[in-house]
């Protein structure tokens, strides 16, 4: 009898630990331009997608229903001397509350990928030092998807996350590495982090939690209602335009919720459409012609 309980302990321990897990991350990589190497790129694929799906990166339990779904994929443009060049395209999702629907929480591309990596290489996951370039840079999105995800539903429940994000990007920066300098580019991870963090633009994280929690759960058992909230929280980007321009917020923004508004605002009343096609043309204005679909829905014309 001791035997089977010892068994059945080990069982709900170990499913523990399975279930710990936060993430279910689909990794795809493109290596069409270093064919020659295609299965050192598997080898990579399936050492990053062990490594997402299997690190547990914080103390909180997710069931396996919980888990954050996300999205990497590595488009690879040179592959010399061990050393892999690109871009990385990462994207998550969250589910709408009592809906079968899934929001985008982030559509972002990086440009600055380069590291090291050798067939077989091991990758380390450690919360105190820097392993390799590789591993910063899966930490550093892992953690800015559990930040933003966190933030939507709760008012700034990523800080957790954006404090971690502040200590990979401070010991990656020391290491000499591209992609990471404060003032090197308004798109890198510095730049990202700051977006999310200083307090000229911060306030992307309020929108996250508004626009979210209180507009896009809320339509689904008050569509008005929750419309309402979000055209409230969209005001948000007029302050953050008005203090930082050029700030890789407004930009993160328009690539992850630009087609969502214009589904969201479908079926809005006239004027609550005016308004925000006015506010959305006056901060995206290349994109007029595509919001005209806000000011006069298809299925109105």
């Amino acid at each position: 009898m001791k035997r089977w309980v010892c068994l059945f302990a080990l069982l709900m321990a170990l499913t523990g630990i399975c279930t710990a897990q936060e993430l279910n991350c689909t990794v795809e990589i493109d290596s069409r331009q270093v064919q020659s190497n295609e299965s050192t790129m598997e080898a990579l694929r399936q050492a990053i997608n062990e490594y997402m799906n299997t690190t547990k990166f914080t103390p909180t339990q997710f069931a396996p229903n919980e888990k954050i779904e996300c999205r990497l994929f590595l488009t690879v443009s040179e592959y010399i001397d061990d050393i892999v060049k690109g871009d990385l395209q990462i994207q998550s999702s969250r589910p709408v509350y009592n809906s079968s629907y899934t929001t985008t929480l982030i559509n972002f591309k990086d440009n600055k990928i380069e590291f090291e990596y050798r067939p077989n290489d091991q990758l380390i996951f450690s919360e105190t030092t820097m392993e390799s370039n590789l591993t910063a840079l899966l930490n550093y999105y892992a953690y800015l998807i559990l930040a933003l995800d966190f933030d939507s539903f709760s008012p700034q429940g990523g800080q957790a996350y954006y404090d971690r994000l502040q200590t990979i990007v401070q010991q990656a920066q020391t290491s000499g590495e591209i992609g990471w300098k404060t003032y090197d580019d308004n798109r890198n991870r510095a730049a990202v982090l700051a977006a999310l963090t200083d307090p000229n633009t911060q306030a992307i994280r309020d929108l996250i939690y508004q626009y979210h929690r209180k507009g896009l759960d809320e339509m689904s058992v008050a569509p008005d209602k929750g419309r309402a909230n979000i055209t409230q929280a969209l005001k948000v980007l007029e302050q953050i335009k008005e203090k930082a321009p050029m700030s890789v917020a407004l930009t993160m923004w328009h690539d992850s919720k630009l087609d969502e508004l214009i589904n969201v605002y479908s079926k809005g009343t006239q004027s609550e459409r005016d308004e925000v096609y006015k506010m959305l043309t006056e901060l995206y204005p290349a994109d007029m012609s595509r919001l005209e679909d806000i000011k006069n829905p298809p299925e109105t014309r």
